[in-house]
């Protein structure tokens, strides 16, 4: 990677402050209109673009959404690697729209998870997507537990979260039949959707504005394109050369990398900083019979403990009926690795050489070791299940859904994280030349 590029690293910790909003609209758009490429649709060798997005998940495809809605005279582009869009950690999650209550107060997360809450059922409901606000409880079965779970509703309420409200033994009842517990958190502004849905309402929201998704297209290396003899005295318009593993290139004034699970990796192929590395685990899910989901009417959950990273197996119902009980939370030996025995030398080497795997795996030692005790034997996770709802049994369980792929950074901001949302992190890297233009 030359100089310049690295420069261009260099001022990706700037680039909200370089325009109101972090682009600006005073930019002159490509010439012409993007052609459309998606799913199957042509394929151009060479295209330009304003503002590239790389990813084509839920979060590529509203940061693509949110600039063309700002900036229309903006041409924008999405590059997505698979010939579906949202087909990875968008298509792999529990779907559930969270009230923000895990959240350190004052935060960005606990502010945008509020909010994003909020703007998920407005949005829904203007699109006539289908989601259910079915509540959800945080409940102590143990008298131990019972300080956190008051800390966590300090915590919700400070957070700003909806109709927060401590319950009892007999309200629990009322709110989950065949639930026990001591004391509960009622969260009832949690719901539950199928974010795929909503990530393709997106892409066809950001289509219809005029932007350009370019599926098939796996990013392989960003540089600087080469001066021409032709070059104007205002500098080449589309300094940025995004080129994929076909030979096929995308130039571009701006790249924003969404990237999911390897966002670490395109991060630093734009020349920014790839930290957070990204460590996957697979977390598997039972399914409850059909005929036993009556035991579960909403979303059930324990009260996470500050010592491990994971806020534990869980009672998650689905948008197609189903009842995902889970998820455990395994290493997993490659990033898109939803099978037990995928592989991949290069995701190994990288969670081993340049991850603070180990670190963590000192740190949560016995929780890993039990981890992988209940991924081995389906009566260690009915015995957990039981303590909540005693009523289920071995021969009430289906014996797995499809898989997620929990993301872990290398280092934890704080706490509570939830393990199955949306990860990696989005950069901004503008090319800015050394004059200042």
């Amino acid at each position: 990677m030359g100089p310049a590029l690295r420069y261009l690293g260099s001022v990706c910790g700037r680039a909200r402050g370089i325009f109101p909003g972090g682009f600006s609209a005073a930019r002159t758009p490509a010439s012409g209109k993007s052609r459309l490429l998606c799913q199957g649709g042509r394929r151009a060798s060479t295209s330009s673009f304003d503002i590239v997005i790389i990813g084509g998940g839920i979060v590529g495809l509203a940061s693509a959404r949110a600039l063309i809605l700002r900036h229309p005279a903006l041409s924008i582009g999405v590059l997505e690697k698979e010939k579906d869009l949202a087909v990875h950690q968008t298509g792999h999650n529990s779907g559930v729209i969270h009230s923000g209550i895990y959240y350190k107060p004052e935060s960005l997360k606990a502010k945008l998870c509020v909010q994003g809450a909020a703007l998920i059922y407005e949005y829904c409901n203007q699109k006539g997507i289908s989601y259910k606000q079915c509540g959800k409880l945080i409940v102590a079965v143990e008298q131990e537990e019972i300080p956190r779970l008051q800390a966590l509703y300090e915590r919700g309420l400070q957070n700003g979260v909806q109709g927060l409200r401590l319950i009892q033994q007999e309200d629990i009842k009322k709110k989950e039949p065949y639930c026990r517990g001591l004391m509960a958190i009622d969260c009832p502004y949690t719901g539950i959707v199928d974010y795929r849905q909503v990530a393709l309402s997106f892409a066809k929201d950001f289509q219809e504005a005029g932007g350009s998704i370019l599926t098939s297209f796996e990013v392989e290396d960003i540089e600087m394109a080469r001066e021409s003899p032709s070059r104007s005295k205002d500098g080449m318009k589309y300094p940025i050369v995004i080129r994929n593993t076909k030979g096929e290139e995308v130039q571009c004034q701006y790249v924003v990398t969404c990237a999911g699970l390897y966002s670490d990796r395109i991060s630093e192929l734009s020349g920014c900083n790839p930290n957070p590395r990204i460590v996957p685990f697979r977390g598997d899910y039972l399914v409850l019979k059909p005929e036993k989901r009556y035991l579960v009417k909403g979303n059930i959950y324990p009260v996470p403990d500050s010592r491990f990273p994971f806020l534990g197996v869980h009672f998650t119902p689905r948008m197609d009926g189903n009842i995902w009980l889970g998820p455990n939370a395994v290493l997993a030996f490659k990033r898109e690795g939803y099978r037990p025995f995928d592989f991949s030398a290069r995701d190994i080497m990288d969670i081993i050489i340049k991850s603070g795997l180990i670190k963590l795996v000192f740190q949560n030692f016995s929780y890993g070791v039990n981890e992988i005790y209940k991924a081995c034997f389906l009566s260690a996770t009915v015995k957990h299940l039981q303590k909540f709802i005693p009523e289920i049994t071995i021969s009430d369980i289906l014996r797995r859904s499809k898989a997620n792929i929990i993301t872990k950074p290398s280092w934890r901001e704080e706490l509570f994280e939830h393990s199955t949302s949306v990860a990696g992190h989005a950069t901004v890297c503008p090319f800015i030349w050394p004059s200042g233009r």
